[in-house]
């Protein structure tokens, strides 16, 4: 390592102002900070929310992710390969000619079988999303001539684990495109945008392409011509519990067609786990997701409706069905975005709770919340940090006056 330090350091006065590299100085400090600490460190009282840096907070998201990565791998391969038992197609497509080269062949009870034919789905998804919205941040960055930062490292995995695998390759470059430039650059760069962009990004897909965003064929890697298949979520909505085509272990497990990295709740525990220990994320937005989803959930239970079949859903199957998980622990603790009193905290996420569940179980055409609560509460967010604030000067001032 220090080999690529003295490497770098000599090369440093080619970037900086009056070298003649200067505008690619983002591009060397890139490089200089994704291996090294930065050198120079703000002293004294100057971090409002956190005294940690901005590279720690996002490599520690990025290894809170790493369970959830290595599930959707695992279940996009298997339920590809399950649909094409199931319905006896052949597989098509370069993919296939990939695997066939391997020797690797298409059993959902193959391990190796399932890891490789997942990967070959999500690989094309991040790799769109890392060229076009590096591309973004390299260009904003060097028109305001300050550092490419880690920012969108957490971003960009979010990000593709939103998203169904048999997306169109250019709907994800525009929609990624749309959440740095649009959800985050134009409010002037990370620290300083009001919405997630990756939710932003994700939003602009489903209101934009809807019939790639939605339905049930989108679901499953389409392997081959003809294969579909449903949610549990998506059939909860159709005909309550009774209807779902899996078990709730399954469920809790991930073990079902959806979104690439949303599917898994004990992946997502993982995570929040290590995000927990590290204090990256705030345990009360979690727990006040939670309380709002019981709750609501509960007492959508005890009104009931004859012609509603998602009035019945108990709290418990909530956790596990569609993007509940992934939503609570990554995209609803995003320090940048969230409450960051703590009193703030417990009512931004059991407002994100509440309104989750009413989208999710009284919206007859979107059976999902998650997303549009979370952006909501992220637009909320200020004003509730604002009445906390100033409730507690209030009563400062009384207690000292």
């Amino acid at each position: 390592m220090q080999v690529l330090r003295k490497i770098l350091d000599k090369q440093e006065h080619h970037f900086e102002k009056g070298g003649k590299l200067e505008k690619l100085y983002p591009l060397y400090e890139m490089a200089d900070t994704f291996a090294y600490t930065p050198g120079s460190v703000a002293h004294g009282n100057t971090h409002v929310r956190d005294g940690i840096d901005l590279k720690r907070t996002m490599i520690s998201v990025a290894v809170a992710l790493t369970p959830v990565i290595l599930m959707c791998l695992y279940n996009t391969g298997y339920q590809a390969n399950l649909a094409l038992e199931s319905s006896g197609l052949t597989a098509t497509g370069w993919r296939a000619d990939i695997l066939a080269s391997l020797g690797v062949g298409f059993s959902s009870g193959n391990l190796i079988a399932n890891f490789l034919h997942g990967l070959l789905w999500f690989l094309p998804i991040f790799l769109v999303t890392q060229i076009a919205g590096g591309f973004w941040e390299v260009i904003f960055a060097t028109i305001r001539k300050h550092e490419v930062n880690e920012g969108f490292l957490v971003t960009g995995l979010l990000f593709p684990l939103t998203l169904p695998p048999s997306i169109p390759l250019w709907q994800v470059a525009v929609g990624i495109s749309f959440g740095v430039v649009i959800g985050k650059e134009i409010f002037g760069g990370t620290g300083k945008n009001v919405f997630n962009p990756a939710l932003t990004a994700r939003a602009f897909l489903f209101f934009a392409y809807p019939a790639q965003i939605s339905g049930d064929q989108v679901w499953i890697a389409q392997a081959a011509d003809g294969i579909s298949g449903a949610t549990a979520l998506a059939q909860a909505a159709q005909g309550g519990i009774a209807s779902i085509g899996w078990s709730w272990n399954d469920a809790f497990i991930g073990l079902v067609p959806g979104s690439l990295g949303e599917t898994s709740t004990l992946a997502c525990l993982v995570g929040a786990a290590f995000l927990l220990i590290t204090r990256i994320a705030s345990w009360r937005v979690m727990l006040g997701v939670v309380l709002g989803v019981t709750g609501t959930s509960l007492l959508l239970n005890a009104v009931g409706s004859d012609s509603n079949p998602m009035f019945s859903i108990p709290f418990y199957w909530h956790f596990v069905l569609g993007s509940f998980a992934f939503a609570t622990v990554f995209m609803a603790t995003d320090p940048v975005s969230a409450t960051m009193t703590d009193t703030g905290r417990w009512i931004y996420g059991f407002l994100i709770g509440v309104l989750g569940i009413i989208v999710r179980a009284i919206n007859p055409a979107y059976p999902e919340g998650w997303m549009l609560a979370i952006l909501f509460m992220n637009g909320v967010a200020p004003l509730i940090d604002y009445f906390v604030v100033n409730k507690n000067v209030k009563r400062r001032m009384a207690r000292n006056g």
